[in-house]
């Protein structure tokens, strides 16, 4: 499992992310505070607060971690 903090500022940002993700057949967490969700679903990540960064776990390895993250480098701030 990798853990990184995307931004999700925008809804054209939410919608684009949520299907880059849903290519992938692993499992993804958005973690905000004391709420986990599935970073694949729309309606969950528009019940969190989207003004601050949210932590995402990636719950993959190796090679397929690799892909994940290079789809991922427009979401990812550094902390």
């Amino acid at each position: 499992m990798k853990t990184v903090m995307i931004s999700l500022n925008s809804i054209d940002k939410v919608k684009s992310f949520v299907n880059d993700i849903s290519k992938f057949n692993f499992d993804f967490d958005l973690v905000s505070g004391r709420y986990v969700i599935d970073a694949k679903s729309i309606m969950g990540i528009f019940s969190l607060d989207l003004s601050k960064p949210i932590e995402l776990n990636i719950h993959a390895e190796g090679e397929n971690l690799d892909s994940v993250m290079e789809k991922l480098t427009p979401y990812i701030i550094e902390k």
